[in-house]
């Protein structure tokens, strides 16, 4: 049974979530203010964290943030009453995994979570393979997919979100091809309505830093102009 944190202050929404996602057969533990959830996020262990933005003492931002920082890779749903793209691109870039504006069908966010959920077991699965057993060095990160965790040549163990983990999972499964952005937003994030590839973008930076000898000059995450990525081991 998959557990799940929300973090969500407004009673009636705590109430009405916790019920459906019950309902569903998930375990859900509920947090009222930013300030307690990233205390529940820091002591247990969920498999996915439904975060409202808008929220007394800590936002769902700051949440995030932090939670990434101290290397919580749980994948991370936001909920917030605002619409505009700019917030939706910080929340990503915040290493969400996926983004929903109220007011929302509780069968959509049922739906997402599922969906998230089982992208997550189908990464766990592929990287637990035979062939995929044992860290894999690119450039100067030594990654372990099994365990996710990520280790720098020179700076020691480096915190990246569960996503920065699928995004290079996904280019070193499709290591040597050509892979567009749009790629990575369908199979990675799984979006019906993709987010601006901007996003993508952003996230290929934050690997090259902890990858390659010189960020502006990749060896190992290359752009090819017009058409995508490309990652040569």
């Amino acid at each position: 049974m998959a557990r799940i944190l929300v973090v969500e202050d407004e009673p009636n929404m705590q109430i009405g979530l916790k019920d459906n996602l019950e309902f569903e057969q998930f375990e859900v533990t509920v947090a009222k203010d930013g300030q307690e959830g990233l205390d529940i996020i820091l002591r247990e262990s969920f498999d996915l964290i439904i975060l409202d933005v808008m929220m007394p003492k800590m936002s769902g931002f700051d949440v995030c943030k932090a939670a990434r920082n101290k290397g919580i890779s749980t994948p991370i749903i936001f909920l917030t009453a605002k619409g505009e793209e700019i917030d939706k691109v910080l929340g990503l870039e915040l290493g969400a995994d996926d983004y929903i504006t109220k007011p929302f069908s509780i069968r959509e966010l049922v739906a997402r979570v599922k969906a998230i959920l089982r992208r997550v077991d189908s990464m766990d699965k592929a990287i637990a393979a035979p062939q995929d057993a044992g860290p894999l060095t690119l450039g100067y990160l030594t990654v372990d997919f099994t365990h996710y965790t990520a280790i720098h040549e020179q700076d020691g163990e480096v915190k990246m979100s569960h996503k920065e983990f699928e995004v290079l999972n996904y280019l070193l499964q499709h290591k040597g091809e050509v892979v567009s952005r749009y790629q990575l937003l369908e199979d990675v994030w799984g979006y019906d309505s993709q987010p601006t590839t901007r996003t993508v973008d952003n996230f290929i930076l934050k690997l090259r830093q902890k990858i390659e000898e010189n960020p502006n000059n990749p060896k190992h995450i290359l752009t090819v102009h017009g058409a995508g990525y490309k990652v040569v081991v």
